[in-house]
This record gives C-alpha cells, sequence and structure tokens, in this order.
C-alpha cells in the first residue's frame, strides 16, 4: 500500500511517500520511495522566529513543486500521451476556455471534479494554477491513501497541507487520513532503519515494538509535555509547561545573546565547546530550576529566560567578555533545562511505572540532552527510544508513520469537508 504523508504545520514543506504492506512478528516494515524538506529557516531569521503568513505563502508556492519531485522520484509520475495535452496545460481559466475543449477537460478530467478544487483553492490561485498543470499532464499516481497534519501549529500553514490533500483526494479519489503532529514525534522514536548501518531518510524502516506502560517526553519549539499510554494511539497528557516551550526558550536565550535564529543548535555548539575547555558552573552562580521542586509535572521556562538576562547583565559589569558571556550562558542554560527535564521525566516513571521512555521533537536533536538521557535511562532501568537525528525535526515522515499505525488498526479514513486545521489539537483527542 502506498501512502503520500504532507506536514506544513509551522515552517517546514515537508512531503514522504511510503509503501507498506506487512506485520511480521508485531513489527510493522515500511519502505521511503520519498522524502523532501523544504525549509523556510532562512526567511524567517530576519524575524527571530516563523512569521504566520508568511509561512503559509512559501508552503503555498512549493507544495505542489515537492509533490511533483516526490511522485517522480518514487517511481509514481506517469504523463498522459494525449495530442492536446500541451494545449491544456497552458489554458486553465475555465470562464475563457472554448467549449470544445471544455468538454474534453470534461470528459478525460471530470471538470466537476476540477471546479470543486478551483473553489477549494480560491484563495490560492497560483497553486490551484500549479496543480490543474500537473493534472493534466499525468495519469493518477498509483497512491492509496493520504495523510496530512491536522495540528496542533500555525493555523494559516497548516490549512495549505490539509487543502491540497482535501484537492488531490478529490481530483484522483483518494482517502485521507488527518494526523495529530505531536502523535508523528511519538511515532518517530519507535522507527529505525533495518540496515543499522542507515542513516539516511530512505531505504527499509520498522516502528518497533514497546515496553508498557510507556511515557512520551515531548520537547520542540512550541510543546513541552509529558504523555502516559499504553498502545500508540490511547495517549494521556500527564505534564506540560505552563508557559514557554522549551525550543521556545532556548531560541529566546539564544536572542539575548545575538545568536543567530533558530538558536537551539548555537547554544548547543557553544556549550559543547564549553564543557570541552572545562568549563563548570559553581553552585552559587547557577541559573534558577522555575518549578523543578514542584509536586507535579508542570514545566516552567519563562523564569529561566528572565533570569539570564539578569546574568547576562551581571557579567557584563564584571566586564566579562561577550564570548565568555555566551559561553556560560549556553552551558549554564543547557544545564538548568536538562536538570529540570530529569527530574520531572524521573517522576513521572516512579509515579506510573514505566517501563519505556519515548522523546521526540526538535529539541532531542541537541546531543547534550540526549546523551543525559541515555545515562538517566541505563540508570533508572527504563527503555529508552529517541528517534534519528534527521527525524527529530517536523518532517512528513513522522506523519507517514503515524497514520500507518492507524491505517494498520482498520481505521477509517476521513471525508474531505469534515477535516479541519486544529491549532490545538491534542494526542488526547484522537
Amino acid at each position: 500500500m502506498k501512502l503520500i504523508a504532507i506536514e506544513t504545520s509551522c515552517d517546514e514543506t515537508a512531503i514522504a511517500i511510503m509503501d507498506f504492506a506487512k506485520v511480521e512478528k508485531e513489527e510493522i516494515k515500511f519502505n521511503i520511495l520519498s522524502n523532501h524538506i523544504l525549509s523556510q529557516i532562512n526567511i524567517h531569521r530576519e524575524f527571530g522566529g516563523v512569521f504566520p503568513m508568511l509561512a503559509k505563502r512559501e508552503h503555498a508556492k512549493n507544495i505542489v513543486r515537492i509533490f511533483t519531485e516526490c511522485i517522480k522520484e518514487a517511481g509514481l509520475y506517469n504523463e498522459k500521451k494525449e495530442l492536446r495535452q500541451a494545449q491544456l496545460t497552458q489554458n486553465i481559466n475555465w470562464e475563457e476556455t472554448p467549449e470544445n475543449i471544455q468538454k474534453e477537460l470534461k470528459d478525460k478530467f471530470n471538470l466537476e471534479k476540477i471546479e470543486e478544487v478551483r473553489v477549494l483553492l480560491e484563495r490560492e490561485p497560483e497553486m490551484f494554477s500549479e496543480l490543474m498543470k500537473l493534472v493534466v499532464m499525468i495519469e493518477k499516481p498509483e497512491i492509496d491513501a493520504i495523510a496530512v497534519t491536522k495540528g496542533p501549529g500555525l493555523a494559516p500553514a497548516l490549512w495549505v497541507g490539509i487543502n491540497f490533500a482535501k484537492a488531490i483526494s478529490i481530483i484522483w479519489d483518494i482517502k485521507v487520513y488527518p494526523i495529530n503532529h505531536m502523535e508523528g514525534h511519538i511515532v518517530s522514536a519507535l522507527v529505525s532503519p533495518i540496515d543499522g548501518d542507515n542513516k539516511s531518510s530512505y531505504g527499509e524502516f520498522i516502528i518497533k515494538n514497546f515496553s508498557q506502560p510507556a511515557l512520551a517526553l515531548l520537547i520542540s519549539g512550541g510543546h513541552t509535555e509529558i504523555i502516559s499510554f499504553e498502545t500508540l494511539k490511547d495517549y494521556k497528557k500527564i505534564g506540560q509547561t505552563v508557559d514557554d516551550a522549551i525550543g521556545e526558550a532556548f531560541d529566546k536565550v539564544a536572542r539575548s545573546l545575538d545568536l543567530p535564529y533558530p538558536g537551539g543548535p548555537e547554544i548547543s555548539k557553544l556549550a559543547e565547546v564549553a564543557r570541552a575547555n572545562g568549563l563548570k558552573i559553581a553552585q552559587a552562580d547557577k541559573l534558577p530550576r522555575p518549578m523543578i521542586g514542584s509536586h507535579d509535572l508542570s514545566f516552567s521556562f519563562s523564569g529561566l529566560k528572565t533570569a539570564v538576562i539578569f546574568k547576562i547583565n551581571k557579567l557584563r559589569e564584571l566586564k566579562t567578555s561577550e564570548e565568555d558571556i555566551k559561553k556560560i550562558i549556553a552551558t549554564d542554560f543547557e544545564n538548568a533545562c536538562v536538570d529540570i527535564l530529569i527530574k520531572k521525566i524521573k517522576s513521572a516513571v516512579e509515579n506510573t511505572n514505566a517501563k519505556s521512555l519515548l522523546i521526540g521533537g526538535g529539541v532531542i536533536a541537541n546531543t547534550y540532552i540526549r546523551k543525559s538521557f541515555t545515562e538517566f535511562a541505563i540508570k533508572e532501568s527504563v527503555d529508552l527510544y529517541i528517534p534519528e537525528k534527521f527525524l527529530t525535526g517536523d518532517n512528513a515522515f513522522m506523519i507517514g508513520g503515524a497514520a500507518i499505525i492507524h491505517i494498520l488498526n482498520n481505521e477509517d479514513a476521513t471525508h474531505v469537508s469534515d477535516i479541519k486545521a486544529d491549532s490545538n489539537f491534542s494526542v488526547e483527542s484522537i
């Protein structure tokens, strides 16, 4: 079964095509035929964060091209042979299309469906035009299902992916599965290449089994939450941030240090160099660890960001060089984040008697956080699942992985009219 997955929740336009058919020994196997991600980081860098309407514009501008590249790479691009093909691709304005060509379009391409798509994409005329040029050029791709991110995310960005999924569903009569973005991050932690040496996003993969009960720690630019579950899909949120997400805090701290966006990788590099050079933070000089002593599983990073600003000012008063300030703050802030995460997860493991810990989201690409949780899992005798680094950020690969689980559970697809973007879509609502 061939599945196309679409992800546009924030500032990555991502499409993947995967093939799956069998489940052996309860491990789900699938093959990645194509996996493309177009990042908008360079566009949003001047704003110091993602500008939603700009993200929407870029998704709409690029999604048809990326889709075309994916179906070509997957061997699903087959051109039609009609003699009038070239003329048809140049004339997609229905009101100005001659009657004889309208009839040909209606006979061969189902004009009623195309008109439905035109109405659907009336706010994205360029995307509609590009899609129609593709539709009249090729035969229906051999795709059995579409998975698309429903939320959470930025609503304008989500709608581009959803409407594109609806459009190709209407034209080619392909069923659609709306997917929770955070569930995608959970599943990404279980994905492993069958060839252990394969570190690319292509080839054969499995979705591994895990011991129950399990916890998922989701740490990204927009989320910090702990999820408890026994089976994939039956999720319960037992902890979350009360203010900033951890990834957002990394970006804000980086901005305070005049580091480029996104800030997480920049802080990680500075802290790694500082530790390698023997930098230690004295106990009296350490940043606070907000809510680390609270008797719940809530997080808070807003106060930590404020403490960073006070510490930067203090170090400047002491005539500390800017280079040293960056290394000190990066190391101290990263240490504080790890202390908070480990403490909360330790409590969650004890409260739920969890046997497995899955960690997903862009922040788990951080080398020090990965190392710290690896050590924690060994010490606490918990099975740890961390995604390959190429699966930590937003991507369509993980959306497809989550969809495969739903499909193999014999869940029904959703009618296109019922699919709507949900910026606050919780995994508990699946």
